[in-house]
């Protein structure tokens, strides 16, 4: 009597391959989740430093720093390939600098606008950076996905909004703030399209951290000049400074694992995941005031990640 096929035979390519694109996916939504939340934290911490007294971008120069150093441990402790050479610099300089300039805008606009509104405005460089690839041809233009960027923009438009109505006197602060996801898109499609090949993820992560600390060094030299030792002064900025390295190391090892894994699109709904839980961490744990129009919002960007997830699915 013949034996079934389906007894013996093994899986079919076709349902390995969709059992490994389902793996992947889980992890790349994992990693979405994780580095949005940790991004919205890191946020809180530098308020929190705001608060302390200490002087934001030495604090957060330092924290790159200590950031990329631990990086670096990790990269050689797994014996990830390590080299240095011009393409290597050159990703380290320029994706340091995309990297730098917008965090320390936001570190310095936290005292004026509060954290919670610096992490709105990470909802937006995901629709920059969808059309960035589409114009680039690294994405397809699809209506699932471009019905989900609209949505999840839609909710952080509207917290934006009304936190700006709420902060008539820093109205300067506010469109800087709103100038940031150009260059956080920027900085997305550039990781994606000029990764070295064969790179090690955690290796690139150490190298724009230590690219970004460079970048920030002749600011704090003539902004913050000779206030290194105020980091050191208390206990708690001491603690604030090693929570925020903690924090940078296991967030941008993610981060760059899931750039590596998803592209600069998927990626970029970091910003979506960091809007909400960086306002709800700005209530909770600040004390701000909750915006207006939470519920509303949380729902828009809930069902554009969803949509935008389904929208990989489509074909053309």
């Amino acid at each position: 009597m013949p034996v079934s096929k389906n007894l013996n035979n093994p899986l079919s390519h076709q349902q390995i391959v969709s059992k490994q694109n389902s793996r992947a996916s889980l992890y790349a939504f994992a990693c979405l989740l994780l580095v949005g939340a940790f991004l919205a934290l890191s946020l809180v911490v530098g308020k929190l430093a705001s608060t302390a007294g200490a002087p934001l971008l030495t604090f957060l120069m330092i924290s790159m720093l200590g950031a990329s150093v631990m990086l670096c441990i990790i990269s050689a402790i797994k014996r990830h390939p390590m080299a240095l050479n011009r393409r290597m610099i050159e990703y380290g300089i320029v994706s340091g600098v995309l990297f730098a300039l917008p965090n320390a805008l936001g570190f310095l606009a936290i005292r004026h606008v509060g954290a919670g509104f610096i992490s709105l405005s990470y909802a937006f460089p995901i629709l920059i950076t969808w059309l960035l690839a589409v114009v680039l041809r690294m994405e397809r233009l699809r209506v699932l996905r471009f019905s989900g960027v609209m949505l999840a923009l839609s909710g952080g438009i509207i917290l934006a909004a009304s936190k700006s109505a709420d902060a008539s006197e820093a109205q300067g602060w506010i469109i800087l703030v709103l100038s940031l996801p150009v260059v956080i898109a920027c900085g997305n499609i550039y990781r994606t399209l000029r990764w070295p090949v064969g790179a090690s993820p955690v290796f690139l992560a150490a190298l724009m951290m230590l690219g970004g600390a460079i970048t920030l060094l002749p600011f704090v030299l003539v902004l913050e000049a000779g206030q290194v030792q105020a980091l050191f002064e208390s206990t708690e900025t001491i603690q604030l400074l090693a929570l925020e390295i903690a924090i940078f190391t296991v967030l941008y090892l993610f981060y760059f694992l899931l750039q590596q894994l998803a592209g600069p699109v998927y990626f970029s709904q970091i910003g979506t995941v960091a809007a909400l839980s960086g306002t709800l961490l700005s209530v909770f744990v600040l004390g701000e005031m909750a915006p207006p129009n939470l519920g509303l919002a949380g729902v828009l960007v809930a069902i554009g990640i969803v949509l935008f997830q389904r929208g990989a699915k489509e074909q053309y």
